[in-house]
């Protein structure tokens, strides 16, 4: 037989494991190293790289998070159990620790050290028998040249193992592995769907499905049933354009609120053939609602057919970016980029944030570099990217088309509805669940920023990397086959390109991060609450080559620097700065005309290319074929979004600045502002923003008014402490844009199940001062304690955050508490909450994205500790909104808003009946009337933190 015939001829599968030490590390600073034989040891960090070297490279779990524990640089060799669950189950949700994994597994998870470390080798040869029992399956056709590369090339620990569990200990690695490309199906264009019928949902046809969906013998929750026969009324025809069926409901926690408006919409879409888009606020609430989606759909395929999760095109594999990752990949980059192309076989739809992708994996990559492998912003080449066919992200749209159910955001439905309908089209009906985001979804959405980040990134768009580093086309390079036979094109296009000279060039950033700074202290983070920033004088930037005196756009951004230096008194560089817009500072409306005048003459050869490649595609003589017509009309919608649109909001602001200042007091539709952004202590980006006044206003006229009909939901839509409950109504109407709408909402509104007064305690803490970082530490390590873990600690700023998390992190690793935390941690949020939930006695530290939409069940979460009362951050938006939105009562708008977030993070406290929970607020300074919004029968007591802490110990104690 012929050495390649050998070489590839299958073998028995055979286990194969490392004979070395099992390596657990139960806090920072702490090691159990478990021996083959059965020999525990305990060593102190410094000592376990000599051990190891006597005991060979050690089995563990999350090498780089292991490392970090133990203070150690690396642990080189090490046989990371994360890999192999990656290399043999890819796109299977695990939580990166021993005991995350044994649950994956479905393996009893361990008790202490000692039983982890034990367990490690059995997972193991878990992981290897599942991948043996699957050798055949077409997911493993390239598994072995794929190991073998991972060998051959990067040295990888596992690889014989996996060889010897495939039956194919001498398979010769190829490259051609990762190109998973090759054998990723093709998308299929489909003939345009028929119009969607019109039949009602009634909320009997409603609770039927619901009860079909719960099945027999499932916990009856008359709530459950009753908000999903209100929901139902969204689902019914509409009467008049412009009009839809409106319902507002609130949905107390423990109602059942997915399920209950998913069995009305489910039917709509079936009966009548079009997909009903659900939107919520975060890919991490996103993925939670997929997962609840699993009692409608059990099985995988069905699921996958009739569930889509859409996202905007940044959080998919670019298999381009993949494509040129793969070419030019360095050893240190093959064993990450192998396990990406293991998950690329086997995912869903490609997401790499917050769907089944490991987020772990990033780790493997130098820092940020796992995005690279995303689509960057405008930098879709649609039909001419050779791996168009295969696209996650097309795959994604056409089949949303056909879907029942598409999950969505608030932002992805905002912007398509402000692009006038996007890639997918309008939907007709929408749920958007978390209902109370929607004013700061529609914020986001609907806003302007003429900043130097955003100017040269239209510039990188328009002029490609101009010999830069990366794969970015310029509009040359995306019209170069077009202009062989359309020379008309030319002219326009190099209009376009010789003005765009006027934007920020590249190096605008380091030349910013040149400018000589005042003496300040380096800072690592920023707060996500500032006080009033303030920082030094301004320099003159360098003069750029073409012009006087710098690009009119950097000139621009020098004046604005300018301004905002001016008008805020001297304080603290590390903060973001900003000032009203009116009066202007010497040399801003000089340098605001010449950027005007240079970005009308942008604008102006992009809309006549623009108009030349429609009427090509209108011409009746052009006989286009499939491929030359789809990158005209890829040009054109690229041309108007990505340029036009944005050029025309950035005129209209910066004619705002030659008009006379509002009167004081006149209501704006706008509020311009100008800001510099700061990172670390530097400035780094200057700008003028616009905010719509009233986001809920383009949100009811662009998104609710055309659609046919829409479900607003939300656990907290309305403020629980006004006492007039039509008051109470009216500002929930107003807050999520129902008021600006011609018939007036349904309105529901469901209580929760539970009985908050007997399985919750809340306290205020009263003897410490909230501004002393030792007190606030010292205050959460003592309850944290106490509560034998299962404390999630919220602030509001991420110094505080990282400050606490260096002071408590030793007490908690004494006690056998592990700690983790958003911006110390190199995981991201979903991540780290997946640990917390699986670890049932660690604690989380976190900021916003763990206060909202966090579902931890059970003793995992059992108390949350709040550093401070989370109000509004001051800012000139939030003065506007305060004086024009409140109605008269600009303390109670930010009263109304504390007490919806401190409402929101209560409901992450108790997830089902048998939940038991502490909420504490280490804030002396908390007013009653913020409290007043808590469940009701809830009665906070204001006490010494030594009685918080005996009273917490007792309270969780009960059973």
């Amino acid at each position: 037989m012929p050495p390649a015939a050998r070489a590839n001829s299958p073998h028995p599968p055979r286990l194969l494991l490392p004979d070395g030490p099992a390596l657990v590390t139960p806090a920072p600073g702490q090691a159990a190293l478990l021996t083959p034989d059965g020999e525990l040891f305990t060593p102190r960090p410094r000592e376990l790289p000599g051990l190891l070297r006597e005991l060979g490279p050690p089995i563990l779990v999350h090498a780089p998070a292991t490392a970090k524990r133990l203070n150690l640089p690396g642990l080189p060799g090490a046989y990371d159990l994360l890999e192999l669950f990656a290399f043999c189950l890819p796109a299977t949700p695990a939580p990166p620790t021993p005991r995350g994994l044994a649950l994956a597994l479905d393996m009893e998870p361990p008790a202490d050290a000692e039983a982890a470390a034990a367990l490690l080798p059995q997972m193991a040869a878990e992981l290897l028998r599942r991948l043996a029992r699957a050798r055949g399956a077409v997911l493993n056709k390239d598994a072995g040249a794929m190991a073998a590369r991972m060998r051959d090339a990067a040295d990888w620990p596992w690889a014989e193992a996996v060889l010897a569990a495939i039956g194919h200990p001498a398979a010769r690695g190829s490259a051609d592995a990762l190109k998973v490309w090759r054998v990723l199906p093709d998308w299929e264009e489909e003939a345009p769907p028929p119009p969607p019928a019109s039949h009602s949902v009634s909320p009997a046809d409603a609770r039927a499905r619901l009860a079909e969906i719960l099945g027999e013998g499932a916990e009856q929750r008359p709530s459950q049933a009753d908000f999903s026969s209100a929901a139902s009324m969204a689902f019914t025809p509409r009467e008049n354009p412009g009009e839809p069926k409106l319902v507002l409901a609130e949905a107390g926690t423990g109602t059942g609120k997915t399920l209950g408006y998913v069995a009305p919409a489910s039917l709509w879409a079936e009966r009548n053939g079009a997909p009903v888009w659900i939107a919520t606020y975060t890919r991490n609430l996103q993925r939670q609602l997929d997962q609840e989606l699993a009692r409608l759909y059990p099985d995988p395929e069905e699921r996958r057919k009739r569930v889509v999760i859409r996202k905007g095109r940044e959080n998919y594999l670019c298999l381009l970016n993949y494509d040129e990752a793969v070419t030019g990949a360095m050893a240190g980059r093959i064993t990450a980029l192998s396990l990406v192309a293991r998950w690329a076989l086997a995912t869903r739809d490609g997401d790499l944030l917050g769907g089944d992708f490991p987020g772990w994996l990033s780790e493997l990559f130098p820092a940020g570099a796992i995005s690279l492998l995303a689509d960057r912003r405008g930098e879709c080449i649609h039909s001419a990217c050779p791996h168009w066919k295969r696209c996650y992200v097309e795959h994604s749209i056409r089949r949303a088309a056909g879907a029942h159910l598409v999950v969505a955001n608030h932002a992805l439905v905002m912007v398509q509805a402000a692009l006038g309908g996007g890639e997918d089209g309008p939907a007709l009906r929408y749920v958007f669940d978390e209902g109370h985001h929607l004013f700061d979804a529609a914020d986001g959405a609907f806003s302007a920023e003429l900043s130097g980040a955003e100017m040269a990134e239209l510039r990188r768009w328009l002029m490609g990397n101009e010999g830069g580093r990366g794969r970015a086309r310029g509009l040359r390079r995306r019209l170069e086959e077009l202009l062989v036979d359309h020379p008309a094109l030319l002219p326009p296009l190099e209009l376009t390109e010789h003005a765009a000279r006027a934007l920020p060039s590249p190096g605008w950033w380091d030349r910013w991060a040149a400018l000589p700074e005042a003496d300040t202290e380096q800072a690592e983070d920023r707060e996500e609450e500032p006080e009033d920033p303030r920082g030094p004088t301004l320099p003159r930037m360098p003069a750029r080559p073409g012009f006087r005196d710098g690009s009119p756009a950097e000139e621009f951004l020098r004046a604005v620097r300018g301004q905002v230096m001016a008008r805020t008194a001297e304080g603290d560089p590390l903060y973001d700065a900003e000032c009203d817009l009116h009066p202007l500072h010497d040399g801003l409306p000089e340098a605001a005309a010449t950027l005007e005048t240079a970005l009308e003459s942008l604008r102006d050869p992009l809309k006549y290319l623009g108009k030349l490649l429609a009427e090509l595609l209108e011409d009746p003589e052009q006989e286009l074929e499939t491929g030359v017509r789809i990158r005209l009309e890829t040009a054109c919608r690229s041309i108007e979004r990505r340029a036009v649109m944005p050029l025309t909001a950035w005129l209209s602001m910066l004619r705002r600045l030659r008009e006379e200042p509002a009167e004081p007091g006149q209501r704006p539709t706008y509020v311009d502002w100008l800001a510099l952004t700061r990172r670390e202590g530097r400035d780094i980006d200057a700008g003028l923003h616009r905010h719509w006044l009233d986001p809920t206003v383009p949100f009811a006229t662009q998104v609710a008014a055309p659609a046919h009909g829409v479900l607003i939901a939300s656990a907290t839509l309305r403020d629980t402490a006004r006492r007039d409950p039509e008051a109470a109504w009216r500002e929930a109407e107003a807050r999520t844009g129902v008021q600006h709408l011609a018939s007036p909402a349904i309105r529901a509104a469901v209580p929760s199940p539970f009985d908050y007064a007997a399985n919750t305690r809340a306290f205020v803490v009263e003897d410490m001062s909230r501004d002393s970082p030792g007190q606030v530490a010292a205050a959460m390590q003592q309850l944290f304690l106490a509560a034998g873990g299962g404390g999630l600690g919220l602030f509001t700023a991420i110094r505080r955050l990282r400050d606490v998390h260096a002071r408590i992190a030793p007490a908690l690793a004494e006690a056998g508490l592990p700690l983790y935390a958003q911006h110390v941690d190199a995981m991201d949020s979903a991540t780290l909450v997946d640990i917390f939930r699986a670890e049932e006695d660690s604690c989380l530290l976190g900021t916003d994205a763990l206060r909202d939409g966090v579902d931890v069940p059970g003793r995992a979460l059992r108390l949350l500790v709040f550093d401070r009362v989370p109000w509004p951050r001051p800012s000139i938006l939030h003065r506007e909104r305060r004086i024009h939105l409140s109605g008269g009562r600009p303390g109670g708008y930010d009263d109304a808003i504390a007490r919806h977030r401190l409402r929101q993070a209560f409901g992450r406290l108790i997830r089902r009946a048998d939940d038991r929970g502490v909420f504490v607020l280490l804030d002396p300074r908390t007013p009653s009337r913020l409290l007043a919004g808590l469940p009701e029968g809830v009665v906070p007591q204001r006490l010494g933190l030594a009685e918080a802490v005996r009273q917490t110990t007792a309270f969780l104690s009960e059973r």
